[in-house]
């Protein structure tokens, strides 16, 4: 005990107090040198917050060890500035090399700033996605049909980039599909990964589209190897579901002006006595979530913004 209180003794009072303080501050490297420390420091996470950091703590250290060579002439000083310095310098190299190699074309990087981004999605994870639509985005002219109903089988999963699709069944208008929703996700949900199925809807570009489509199987393959996507897909999915089912929500009413809602599906029966049941098939089934209800009717007149 003894010897470790006569270390700790040694270690703190082996040096002699400070008794006088330099008249003089140092010169204006040292503090251009703390500057950068405390700009360097307040730098974000994620890739180019990484640059910003390295970059500004590099130049720090390089001031520091500049300062040391010239005006505390101290070789221990310097070689620790220096040597930090390197190690900033070769970090900011590693990192540009990595912000360069998940760089994407002009339509992928605005997906990614409009949808992905903003959800914390990180530009690694969104390469792999990327690729796994081998990085292709396909282009859909002028009333082409992406998918017709009863005919087109469901073996992939489509975001429209860009343009507008026209949705309907059996020739009847249901609702619209506008960038940044998928073309197929209520078909997307109804089967398992080991089900195969058809459209049940007509789908129509309105307008020339671009889209980014995955495949099932190359999908489903990446969603085993990364359950974080896996995740992120069925949270974009199942929001997308939801803006198509008030968009039908929007369209349907049952007569002397009360509104269908899908969230109270029997309310109205409380409030419309002489409607008759409606049985339970009018209910939204699996497999077909863009149907519309039976027993109601569409809107004699509907405006698309």
């Amino acid at each position: 005990m003894g010897e470790n209180a006569s270390f700790w003794e040694s270690l703190i009072y082996a040096h002699p107090t400070c008794t006088t303080w330099k008249q003089e501050a140092e010169g204006s490297i040292y503090h251009l040198a703390s500057i950068l420390f405390v700009v360097g420091f307040m730098g974000g996470s994620g890739f180019f917050g990484l640059l910003y950091v390295f970059s500004l703590l590099g130049l720090g250290f390089l001031c520091s060890s500049v300062w040391a060579w010239l005006d505390v002439c101290a070789a221990d000083i310097f070689s620790w500035n220096f040597i930090l310095f390197a190690i900033c310098f070769v970090q900011f190299i590693y990192v540009t090399y990595q912000v360069r190699s998940v760089s994407f074309d002009r339509e992928f990087q605005e997906l990614y700033s409009a949808l992905f981004q903003p959800l914390g999605i990180s530009l690694t994870v969104y390469r792999k996605i990327v690729l796994c639509c081998d990085a292709e985005v396909v282009t859909l002219e002028k009333e082409h049909c992406y998918a017709m109903q009863g005919k087109t089988p469901i073996d992939k999963l489509s975001l429209l980039v860009s343009g507008r699709i026209r949705v309907t069944v059996d020739g009847e208008f249901l609702h619209y599909i506008f960038p940044l929703q998928f073309l197929d996700s209520p078909e997307w949900d109804s089967l398992r990964p080991t089900e195969e199925g058809i459209f049940q809807v007509t789908l129509t570009a309105e307008t020339d589209c671009r889209y980014v489509a995955w495949r099932r199987k190359k999908l489903y393959l990446l969603f085993a190897k990364h359950r974080f996507i896996s995740r992120l897909f069925s949270i974009l999915i199942g929001s997308d579901i939801a803006e198509k089912l008030y968009a039908l929500n929007d369209r349907v009413h049952v007569g002397k002006g009360f509104r269908y809602d899908i969230r109270l599906p029997n309310f109205y029966h409380v409030s419309l006595p002489e409607t008759p049941p409606v049985q339970p098939s009018h209910r939204l089934q699996r497999g077909s979530p863009r149907r519309k209800p039976v027993g109601v009717t569409n809107c004699s007149s509907f405006s698309t913004q």
